[in-house]
């Protein structure tokens, strides 16, 4: 059944190797009562961990059931020491916030199986603690407490039982209780007993004793002789374990508790989500109810450019509505130019570079543009020229200057004909945009257009377009382009009709001052509110998932020995951080409703709530209590069980 060859185990202690099991060979037969005994330090409990996969060897082979440990994975390993392997430890291991029957009943859960709802009052009732099912840890005695390590380590009938010093911390005459229910479980059901003690009469118990000393064998003393076995028994061990609504229903009611009995810290941590969710709701019904107004002002504005963008930046645009994810690049502005009542066109890319000159640098927007980008967006240089379309077919590094980048590193210096770096490369400035002054946050004049080509290859390194820009001839045209546009471009792409369309257009131009300050404004300021909710709620979700982790390190090494997966220990804590978040966003949700009205009242504001706000905010909060409780639930996960268990 288990059978061990030269297994070692070297830790490494101040950098230098220490060898505390030095070859062990070891077989143990079905049904065999054993006792592994030796002085403190000889590596019996080492042994002992090992057997009962709570560590692993540093060579060796180990085999149980003929079936090599190093070759399984942390899901068939779990499944072993929950369905094979029963533990007893010497300090109990209950979990205090867990009464006496739950405590047994948690390898059932952990297995993935449907098994026998009455297990654990079955095995409790065999350990004569029937009497003490609702019972807390700490309301019953040491005794008690082995004893119901012991039914926990019965409840799912495993094959093997291993006790590491069972008896190490009770009286003798209860030490001799719990020896002789080892004996009738040996005998009686026929389980493999391990027992690793320092005591010759607690070892006298059992049918063999293996004396161990500085990590090697030194006899093997049988009682009684070596049965014959007729045949031996094999055990099936799935790759991994199905989740179940008993092990889900778990995690909730453990995550809960944590989460009550620390009703103060999970209270602050909950504030950052609290006032970024709130603000973020605040923001939005004063935005909607602005943005109307401004709709209204931009339908009245006639404008000849009709913008063109795909659906996959459109999603976080203004009502431009979803579409299946398209992108374009330059090989699609051939369609736009052969298109009805279209006389110009601008593909256009943006990014952030920094500028330097001499000893003076800024950092500042970048556009890359088409030739046509000065006569259809009134950009027509007042100092030097624009670029030309065969300077920027041929990738030519030149450049123009909004005049608060003139400003910042120029001075009163004329820029025309000087070289600049952008990004550390070279650019030849061939002239300077006219002022068009700040439109919101926005400076227009804080700025560097260079040709598109050269954007796209050697400065922002995109394959696609953010926007093109179409010049219709006449505005009554505009709606007739449109259709003409997406037309062209679903048949160019083989759109499926059923599909929705691959790109979106818009009425409005980007030059037009009401829109670009209210995109710009309203962009800003959600940005700012997401990212104060994402630092302070996120940070302080990480903060306290972390302490949590490091308070029940004893307890994750417990549910790890008793049959907890990877998966199954990351889903405890991360459904602890989700509860927070979640709780944090519904509060916030409330005080940003709240605090909504409340403008409205005293600033007299248009307010607009609606439940698209609500459900952003509320996605908002259960992703930052995924993304920032992901890292301390993978820290837990990866925890060794017997690293775990040791851990002050």
């Amino acid at each position: 059944m288990i059978e061990l060859k030269q297994i070692k185990k070297i830790y490494q202690m101040g950098g230098e190797p220490l060898e505390i099991l030095k070859g062990i060979d070891l077989s143990i037969d079905e049904g065999e009562f054993v006792a592994i005994i030796g002085p403190s330090g000889s590596g019996k409990s080492t042994l002992m961990h090992i057997l009962g996969l709570l560590d692993k060897p540093t060579s060796g082979s180990f085999k149980l059931f003929g079936k090599e440990i190093s070759d399984m994975n942390d899901s068939q390993t779990a499944y072993l020491r929950a369905k094979i392997i029963g533990f007893v430890f010497q300090q109990f291991n209950l979990l205090a916030k867990m009464n006496v029957r739950e405590n047994v009943e948690l390898p059932q859960i952990y297995l993935g199986e449907d098994g026998d709802a009455d297990a654990a009052k079955i095995r409790l009732a065999q350990v004569d603690l029937s009497d003490r099912l609702d019972h807390k840890p700490n309301q019953i005695s040491g005794g008690q407490q082995q004893r119901v390590s012991i039914a926990r380590a019965l409840v799912n009938n495993p094959k093997i039982i291993f006790a590491d010093e069972p008896t190490g911390n009770l009286p003798s005459n209860q030490s001799k209780e719990i020896i002789e229910i080892f004996r009738k479980m040996n005998r009686e059901q026929g389980i493999t007993v391990v027992l690793v003690t320092h005591s010759d009469e607690i070892a006298a118990a059992a049918d063999r004793k293996i004396t161990i000393r500085d990590g090697m064998i030194l006899s093997d003393e049988r009682r009684i002789p070596k049965a014959e076995i007729s045949g031996k028994e094999s055990v099936s061990v799935p790759q991994s374990f199905r989740l179940t609504w008993r092990e889900l229903k778990e995690n909730l009611s453990s995550s809960v508790t944590s989460i009550i009995s620390n009703k103060m810290r999970s209270l602050l941590t909950m504030l950052g989500i609290i006032i970024g969710v709130g603000a973020l709701i605040a923001m939005l019904a004063v935005g909607n109810g602005a943005q109307k107004s401004i709709e209204k002002q931009m339908a009245s504005m006639g404008t000849n450019l009709l913008g063109v963008m795909s659906n996959w930046r459109s999603k976080s645009g203004v009502s431009m509505g979803r579409g299946s994810v398209s992108r374009i690049n330059l090989d699609d502005l051939k369609i736009f130019r052969n298109i009805d009542n279209v006389t110009g066109v601008d593909g256009e890319v943006s990014g952030n570079v920094q500028v330097v000159y001499g000893n003076k640098n800024t950092n500042t927007s970048l556009n890359g543009v088409q030739y046509e980008y000065a006569r259809m967006r009134n950009s027509q240089p007042y100092y030097g020229r624009f670029f030309s379309e065969d300077e920027d077919n041929r990738l030519s590094k030149v450049c123009l200057l909004g005049q608060t980048v003139v400003a910042d590193i120029f001075g009163n210096e004329n820029p025309v004909g000087k070289t600049v770096k952008i990004n550390r490369k070279n650019f030849t400035v061939i002239g300077v945009l006219p002022k068009k002054g700040a439109q919101g946050p926005r400076d227009q004049d804080d700025v560097v257009i260079v040709p598109l080509n050269t954007a796209m290859r050697i400065l922002l390194g995109s394959r696609y377009l953010g926007s093109v820009w179409l010049e219709v001839s006449d505005y009554n045209l505009m709606g007739q382009v449109e259709k003409d546009v997406i037309a062209a471009y679903r048949k160019k792409h083989k759109t499926p009709p059923a599909n929705d369309d691959p790109i979106t257009t818009m009425n409005m131009a980007d030059m037009q001052a009401m829109m670009t300050s209210t995109v710009s404004t309203f962009g800003t300021l959600l940005g700012i509110i997401a990212g104060i909710s994402l630092i302070v709620g996120g940070i302080g979700i990480m903060n306290i998932m972390l302490v949590s982790v490091s308070e029940r390190t004893k307890e994750i090494g417990l549910r790890k020995a008793i049959g907890a997966t990877k998966r199954a220990v990351l889903l405890q804590f991360l459904i602890e951080a989700i509860i927070v978040s979640i709780l944090g966003g519904i509060i916030g949700i409330l005080f940003g409703i709240a605090s909504s009205v409340l403008l409205a009242k005293m600033a007299k504001w248009a307010i607009s709530i609606s439940p698209s706000s609500v459900m952003m905010a509320f996605g908002f909060s259960a992703m930052v209590g995924i993304i920032f409780g992901y890292l301390p639930a993978r820290k837990a996960s990866r925890l060794s069980p017997i690293e775990a268990l040791r851990y002050e």
